[in-house]
């Protein structure tokens, strides 16, 4: 992972967007996994990619965003200038209008039913843009989007990693479950990440979305994950309702749940040194929240 620092995109804006040099720069206060984010002026953002494998994520936003977002009732991150690989940084970068609000994750105030219903609102929104020319699910989405049983094998060496420490016949059956059906329909838009880091609010409300990176076309059931990550009780209800899909894709949402949970309790993943997903995964047990 090649680092990134505020010298690093002073030099890097210096050398190819003159007109923006004498703009401050400063790191966001939360970062995220696959970018650094920095913010230039008041009005523009700089992300980095982090490492060669959430590089080619640059020119799919730049390729997508623009289209989706004429068909989204909220902001989603526009594109200003791509920069190319220099002053030893060796990864294509971008440049995006700075969207005003703070991360669900940073922010205390938070009406959480509401963000359920708006969430659930957006996520249809999204499912209804055009598909055109938006790329299918795979590799460049980590598969999300494509059927659980991409990881199926993850899943397995997870459960043996955690012989005892986990209800391995109750993880079965949830996983099992998730393998019974398929997305019927044609593929449509997923964002593939979403989570508090990537939701911003304002006033305690949803105000826009952000790291499209992971984004395709295919089966949406893998945008649920935050019903037990994040969402509890009576809000899993109302986002449920608000998103609009029906049991099969809910049996989905929650193998691709329990699977991120598995994989970092076990180590296969960032390891869950926090507990969060230990969390998650006895939520996922308790909750199916289709049947």
């Amino acid at each position: 992972m090649p680092e990134i620092t505020v010298e690093l995109v002073r030099a890097l804006i210096a050398d190819q967007f003159p007109e923006w040099a004498d703009l401050p720069v400063g790191p966001v206060e939360r970062q995220g996994w696959d970018n650094r984010t920095f913010r230039l002026g008041d009005e523009l953002t700089v992300r980095l990619p982090s490492a060669e494998g959430y590089a080619a994520a640059v020119a799919k936003e730049d390729r997508c965003l623009p289209g989706l977002a004429g068909h989204l009732s909220l902001p989603v991150p526009e594109p200003v200038a791509v920069g190319r690989p220099a002053a030893g940084y060796p990864f294509p970068w971008s440049v995006r209008r700075w969207l005003q609000g703070e991360t669900v994750e940073a922010s205390a105030d938070i009406d959480r039913v509401r963000l359920a219903r708006d969430l659930g609102d957006f996520l249809t929104e999204l499912r209804q843009a055009p598909v055109g020319r938006g790329p299918a699910a795979g590799l460049h989405s980590y598969y999300r989007g494509c059927h659980p049983s991409v990881y199926g094998d993850q899943v397995e060496e997870a459960l043996e990693r955690l012989d005892g420490v986990v209800d391995a016949a109750a993880c079965r059956a949830v996983w099992s479950d998730a393998l019974t059906s398929a997305w019927p329909s044609a593929p449509t838009w997923f964002h593939g990440d979403v989570a508090v880091g990537n939701l911003l609010a304002t006033d305690g409300a949803l105000s826009a979305v952000i790291d499209f990176g992971t984004c395709g076309v295919g089966d949406p059931a893998c945008d649920l994950v935050i019903a037990w990550n994040y969402f509890a009780g009576e809000e899993r209800k109302v986002f449920r309702e608000a998103v609009g899909l029906p049991d099969d894709a809910w049996r989905r949402g929650r193998g691709w749940a329990m699977w991120k949970a598995l994989i970092c309790m076990a180590g296969l993943a960032a390891p869950d040194t926090e507990g969060v997903q230990a969390r998650v995964l006895v939520q996922v047990l308790e909750d199916p929240v289709a049947v």
